[in-house]
């Protein structure tokens, strides 16, 4: 695994950027986390972010210990948290007894991990996108907060022991970030660096109002000592709807990117394999994050694993094909 010197030194070389997976801070299919962890780390990604919890934390190690193996590589682990309710640590529900007999479905035809069933909704499989909630004609579906370091923050860090974390923060949300950050402060951990996630989301304030918050941030964070990066969120969880979702966080980079305070920019939320082509060949960020698309191109060869009960590198044509789309989703950003 790089350093966090190399990994910041190497952002330096417009070449050769900084990529991070990103399993799902809701996520908890284990089976297709490990697997996802394995074919991305073999295709180069410096970091993997995973929901803070034990065992699909060891599904990440997993996967990532396989990659070191066998390619040599081995990315850092990072746990996402957060300050606050945040869309990304939530999960739906519905009861389908009260669903029609005749109903088309359409929160199943929309769910993109195939959680829905007539059983109603497979908790491990939901990431929080939430479009079931607004496909369901009758109102059915409703969301319900996911946090799993909500009340035991210290003992989560304690036993799974991330190289990193990222916290999901709002504009407004200072207290209790300061709060987290105290946590991280008395932890007994070692971070090697930490990343703070922040956007609009539709919110009605604005840009300048978002990059006041991130200094704001930043001088809270002086205390830790770490290398920081600042995840720019545009539209979260949608980078698989359409080639142009990752409008949004461009346009983030691209009003108050020159202003942020020292540390890594990080682009997220609507990322996908043609976000690059919306960026100006000359202005870069120092790296990006993939999510939903780059667990959606992986999907078929994954399924078909879990089909058999087996993991996808016991195939080993299949699984080098997937690797083979992964280095093909980072290629314009890992150059060298």
């Amino acid at each position: 695994m790089n350093s966090k010197s190399e990994v910041f030194e190497k952002n330096k070389n417009t070449l050769d950027k900084w990529v991070k997976l990103i399993c799902g801070a809701s996520n908890e299919d284990i089976d297709a986390i490990e697997d996802l962890c394995a074919i991305y780390s073999a295709a180069g990604v410096d970091y993997i972010d995973v929901a803070a919890e034990q065992s699909i934390a060891q599904a990440a190690r997993n996967g990532i210990k396989w990659s070191k193996e066998f390619f040599g590589t081995s990315p850092g682990l990072m746990i996402s948290i957060c300050d606050g309710k945040d869309i990304h640590f939530r999960k739906a529900k519905f009861d389908p007894l009260k669903c029609p007999p005749n109903c088309p479905r359409p929160c199943e035809n929309s769910c993109p991990t195939f959680a829905i069933d007539n059983y109603g909704v497979t908790e491990s499989k939901c990431y929080g996108c939430g479009r079931c909630i607004k496909s369901c004609p009758l109102n059915l579906i409703s969301e319900y907060e996911f946090n799993l370091t909500k009340d035991n923050l210290p003992s989560s860090l304690q036993t799974i022991k991330p190289d990193a974390v990222e916290i999901h923060t709002e504009i407004n949300r200072i207290d209790p970030f300061i709060e987290v950050v105290r946590i991280l402060k008395n932890a007994d951990t070692k971070l090697k660096t930490i990343s703070i996630s922040c956007g609009l989301n539709q919110s009605p304030q604005s840009p300048n109002d978002l990059l006041k918050a991130i200094w704001e941030r930043y001088e809270i964070l002086s205390e830790l000592n770490l290398p920081i990066i600042w995840q720019l969120d545009g539209r979260p969880m949608s980078g698989d709807l359409a080639p142009t979702t990752g409008r949004d966080t461009v346009k983030l980079f691209e009003t108050i990117g020159s202003h942020l305070p020292p540390g890594l920019i990080q682009l997220a939320g609507g990322t996908n394999g043609k976000t690059h082509e919306l960026l100006n060949v000359n202005n870069f960020p120092d790296g990006i994050a993939f999510g939903s698309y780059a667990r959606k191109i992986m999907q078929p060869f994954i399924e078909f694993a879990n089909k058999n009960n087996k993991k996808l590198y016991e195939y080993p044509e299949r699984m080098a094909l997937a690797i083979k789309e992964a280095q093909k989703l980072l290629k314009p950003w890992k150059k060298n």
